[in-house]
């Protein structure tokens, strides 16, 4: 089933309206609200699924990093009045996701972090001298994946013109560097809800050391290793990750 995007005030999103359960899924850095195609397919009719498109791109200069995308979450989640959310997110949106666990425990059930910053991360963007070089930077995106056929031409197309858009690039290597400021690792353990670690094992952006660490500074954490896998599990191996997730969800709602 397709989802469309919607337009609403100053926000767009997907929501899937299924079931009573909300799930707020949070991409990284250069993520799309397509990234999550295959949770969207598995889990939107018996979740509520709401997908933001983060304004990282687009927002005034001062609203990016993590501090203004903070901002934008909070605001949209109390636009939309949402509570009792379990929260998901990749890379950076994995580190969102834990800060805004930490700033707003009362609004959160569960957390699942996939590839996350946070702790540690190489990001792509920190060796983006030749940005006009097609070549360097479909290897770049490359590296995202375990399997460099995933990087689609249209997805390479789409860095390829972020990097080059000077205003563009400004943002993200601003948001980049707060990510990197912001360590969390001494705050971690005021995390309480139950959450899921799933981590591909040739993940480079973020490695599997990064995933070991976060199960051990959370309070109640779970990891799981999926092989063959890059940066982003629930893109490249969407049959394991689902699987784990469904496990995790079933346990949380019923405990």
């Amino acid at each position: 089933m397709e989802y469309e995007i919607q337009k609403d005030d100053q926000y767009e999103y997907i929501e899937t309206g299924g079931g009573t359960t909300n799930v707020l899924l949070l991409h990284g850095l250069f993520g799309s609200l397509s990234n999550f195609n295959a949770l969207l397919k598995d889990f939107g009719q018996r979740f509520n699924i709401i997908v933001p498109l983060l304004p990282i791109l687009t927002a005034p200069k001062e609203e990016v990093g993590l501090d203004g995308l903070l901002n934008y979450i909070n605001s949209f989640v109390s636009y939309k009045k949402l509570k009792d959310l379990h929260v998901l997110g990749n890379s950076l949106g994995g580190h969102l996701a834990q800060i805004f666990t930490l700033d707003s425990p009362e609004l959160i059930k569960s957390l699942v972090l996939t590839g996350s910053s946070g702790l540690f991360e190489n990001p792509m963007g920190s060796t983006w001298p030749r940005r006009e070089d097609y070549e360097y930077v479909k290897k770049k995106v490359q590296s995202t994946f375990y399997d460099p056929l995933m990087a689609k031409k249209e997805m390479v197309d789409e860095v390829f013109s972020i990097v080059n858009d000077r205003a563009k690039v400004i943002r993200i290597v601003i948001t980049a560097k707060s990510a990197i400021r912001h360590n969390l690792a001494d705050k971690l353990h005021a995390i309480k809800v139950p959450t899921l670690l799933v981590w591909g094992k040739q993940d480079e952006i973020t490695p599997p050391f990064v995933a070991e660490k976060f199960d051990e500074l959370l309070h109640d954490s779970s990891l799981v290793f999926i092989d063959h896998c890059g940066h982003a599990a629930m893109m490249e191996k969407p049959e394991e990750f689902n699987t784990a997730y469904k496990g995790f969800m079933d346990r949380v709602l019923t405990s």
